[in-house]
């Protein structure tokens, strides 16, 4: 098995395992079927060509959360494309300045695939909705070694400089991730429906995959150690 990494960072992303008529709400992590989508557009698989999303959607799914980014929310105008008449005024909401790592686990074939067409994508990648482009590119790598959290527990910290200026202080830092449970990990696991059946538009399902809460511990690539001041020092040179 092999591990495909990718860094999901953008001014704005959504990832919305739900919608109900005009509130469009976003999860706090990138969803499995958004990250699929993403995937299977950058291969050029069509929307309705569920054979070949199959083995896309049986990867083995996590996210790491390195900078969980603020939650905004917009309200959308539209027009009807066809009638010029308004729409339904929406409320949407997005994650502000989030980075992401997400790994993707399987059979190396299909991730090397993955890998090249995500360098030269068919269809443009966005961070959920095509309102939201990455602002840097999508693919880390493609690793041979170790399974998701090996790999999760070795990608440097990817997040901004500024996110991480206050942590300089520490030399590691404890990162949340979010990862399909495996076969008996049911206990304390939430439930998603985001794991993608069909992207057709005339019937676009999903199913419910239960996904845990772990954790990793990576270097600080910023840490700093200051020289320790006391200015209780001077007061011991001069009693000497």
């Amino acid at each position: 098995m092999s591990v495909l990494t990718l860094r999901l960072a953008g001014p704005l992303q959504s990832w919305g395992a739900s919608a109900r008529f005009t509130r469009r709400t976003t999860e706090s992590a990138p969803t499995k079927s958004g990250v699929v989508g993403m995937l299977a557009a950058a291969a050029g698989i069509e929307r309705g060509d569920d054979r070949r999303l199959a083995p896309l959607a049986a990867l083995k799914f996590g996210v790491r959360i390195d900078q969980p980014g603020t939650r905004v929310r917009d309200f959308h105008t539209a027009h009807h494309g066809v009638t010029g008449k308004s729409m339904p005024l929406s409320e949407r909401f997005y994650l502000a300045d989030a980075v992401f790592v997400a790994a993707l686990e399987g059979d190396r074939t299909l991730l090397a695939e993955l890998h090249t067409a995500l360098r030269t994508p068919v269809y443009a990648p966005f961070l959920g909705r095509r309102s939201c482009p990455p602002a840097l590119p999508v693919e880390l790598g493609l690793h041979d070694e170790g399974g998701l959290m090996d790999v999760l527990r070795e990608m440097p910290w990817q997040a901004s400089a500024w996110y991480r200026r206050p942590y300089r202080g520490r030399d590691e830092i404890e990162l949340t991730v979010l990862r399909e449970a495996d076969e008996g990990e049911q206990h304390a696991a939430d439930v998603l429906r985001d794991q993608p059946l069909s992207f057709a538009a005339e019937h676009r399902r999903h199913a419910l995959r239960t996904q845990l809460s772990d954790s990793v511990r990576i270097p600080n690539p910023s840490a700093r150690h200051l020289p320790r001041h006391d200015p209780f020092d001077a007061l011991d040179e001069e009693s000497a």
